[in-house]
C-alpha cells in the first residue's frame, strides 16, 4: 500500500468519491457530481492523503488547517475530516496507517492540536483523541418568549442575509476564537461556503457600535420550524437580545430551535419558559466531538493553575516522552526530563483530557488513560482547572 498527498483537482477522482459514497446519499446522480465539483474550491488548502493498492484508491483523509483556543491561547490545529474506505478494502488497517501518517505531517508543519467528529469514538480514542462535551440543542416555542419583548434593553439587532453580514459574522467568529477555550474556526478558504450558498438569515447583537451576539438561521415553513446554528454570545444582554428577536417570531413559526455550549442552561433563560434541551449522541451519526495534543512543547506558556509535576506519555508516535509541567508563574513551564522519574504515567488520551479540562485526574484513571497517584492527581488538578470546551466549527 502506498500512501501520498494528492493535489487539488485529483480530489474530484480520488477522495471525493469515497467520502460521497461514506457520508452521502449514494449513489450520487448527475447533479450530486456536478455540485462535487463546484465545492473543490472549498477545500483547496485541504491537506488530503490517499492510501492506494494496484492503482486503486482504498482509503483517503484529509486536514483542515485550522485554529483553536487551549487556554487562552490559539493555536495551529488540523480539524480531520473526510475519513473513509472504498467498501471492498475495510478492517484492513488502511485508515489506521494513513491516519498515522496525516496526524505526523501537520504535526511537522506546525499543527498543535487536532480535531474530528467521530464515526465511533473507541476507534480515535486508541490514537489519543478524548471526547469534547456535545452541545445542546434547545427547541421552544416563541410564546414563551413574551418576556423578552416586554425588556427596554440596551443596543439593537441587525438582520440581513448571511452573504451581506459575513464579514461583520467573521469578525466576531475570530473574537470568539481569541476569547472562548476550545474555540475553533475555519480558514477563510473553507468557511466562505456559508457566505457563497447564502442559504441562512443573520442576526446580530450590537450594544454600543459593538457585537455582543450573533446567530445565523432559516424558516423551514410558515408555521413550521425557525431553525438557528450556534447562539454566539459575550454575555446575557446579546443573548437577550437575540431570544428578544425569536420571541417577535411568535405569529409566524411554532417553535425555534438554536444550539448553545455545554455549559449554557436554557431552563434558566425566562420563568415559564418550556424548553426541551438535548444532546443526542449516536453512531455513526450524531457524535460528540474529539481532540488531542499533538505537541507538548507548543504548551509551554498557556494559562496554568499552580502546581508542578513530572508526567511520563506513553504509547504515542508524537509525544511520548517525560515532561516537568509547572504552573507555579500562571504560565505552564514544560520541560523535557529524559532522566527524571515520572509521578504519573499518561496516555496521549489522558494528557489531552487533562489539557482541555474535560475529564479530572482521577476520571483520567478510571477510565484507563493513565496511573494517576493521589500526590500527581492534586497537582495535576491544580495545574489543569475543568473547562469545558466549546468547538463551534463543524467538519
Amino acid at each position: 500500500m502506498a500512501i501520498r498527498r494528492i493535489s487539488s483537482e485529483e480530489r474530484l477522482t480520488t477522495s471525493f468519491p469515497l467520502q460521497s459514497y461514506a457520508f452521502e446519499r449514494s449513489p450520487a446522480n448527475a447533479a450530486a457530481t456536478q455540485e462535487t465539483r463546484q465545492y473543490l474550491p472549498y477545500n483547496e488548502g485541504n491537506v488530503t492523503l490517499v492510501a492506494e493498492e494496484s492503482d486503486t484508491v482504498v482509503a483517503a483523509a484529509s486536514a483542515i488547517p485550522m485554529r483553536q483556543n487551549i487556554r487562552g491561547t490559539v493555536f495551529p490545529m488540523a480539524g480531520i475530516a473526510g475519513v473513509a474506505t472504498h467498501p471492498l478494502a475495510r478492517r484492513q488497517g488502511h485508515v489506521r496507517r494513513l491516519l498515522t501518517q496525516l496526524l505526523g505531517e501537520m504535526r511537522d508543519e506546525g499543527h498543535a492540536a487536532t480535531a474530528l467528529y467521530p464515526f465511533r469514538p473507541s476507534f480515535y480514542e486508541r490514537f489519543g483523541y478524548v471526547g469534547f462535551p456535545k452541545p445542546r440543542t434547545v427547541t421552544f416555542s416563541p410564546a414563551d418568549l413574551n418576556h423578552f419583548l416586554r425588556l427596554d434593553l440596551p443596543g439593537e439587532v441587525t438582520w440581513q442575509r448571511i452573504k451581506d453580514g459575513y464579514d461583520t459574522y467573521r469578525d466576531f467568529i475570530h473574537r470568539s476564537l481569541a476569547e472562548r477555550h476550545g474555540f475553533a474556526a475555519f480558514p477563510d478558504y473553507r468557511a466562505a461556503r456559508q457566505r457563497d450558498s447564502d442559504e441562512e438569515w443573520l442576526v446580530m447583537a450590537v450594544v454600543d457600535g459593538e457585537t455582543v451576539g450573533a446567530v445565523t438561521y432559516r424558516i423551514e415553513d410558515h408555521a413550521g420550524d425557525l431553525l438557528a446554528g450556534d447562539l454566539l454570545t459575550t454575555g446575557p444582554v446579546g443573548r437577550a437580545l437575540l431570544l428578544q428577536f425569536f420571541a417577535r417570531h411568535v405569529d409566524q413559526v411554532a417553535r425555534v430551535t438554536t444550539t448553545v455550549s455545554a455549559n449554557e442552561s436554557p431552563e434558566l433563560w425566562a420563568t415559564d419558559f418550556a424548553a426541551h434541551t438535548e444532546a443526542k449522541i449516536s453512531f455513526p451519526g450524531s457524535s460528540a466531538p474529539m481532540a488531542r495534543i499533538l505537541s507538548m512543547e507548543a504548551l509551554h506558556g498557556i494559562a496554568a493553575g499552580p502546581g508542578r509535576v513530572t508526567i511520563e506519555v506513553v504509547d504515542d508516535p508524537f509525544i511520548a516522552g517525560t515532561y516537568l509541567l509547572n504552573g507555579e508563574g500562571g504560565r505552564l513551564e514544560v520541560t523535557a526530563e529524559r532522566a527524571a522519574t515520572p509521578a504519573a504515567t499518561l496516555t496521549a488520551a489522558g494528557i489531552s483530557a487533562l489539557v482541555y479540562g474535560v475529564l479530572d485526574p482521577v476520571e483520567v484513571a478510571l477510565r484507563g488513560f493513565g496511573a494517576v497517584p493521589d500526590a500527581a492527581a492534586t497537582a495535576l488538578r491544580g495545574i489543569f482547572p475543568p473547562r469545558t470546551p466549546r468547538l463551534f466549527a463543524s467538519f
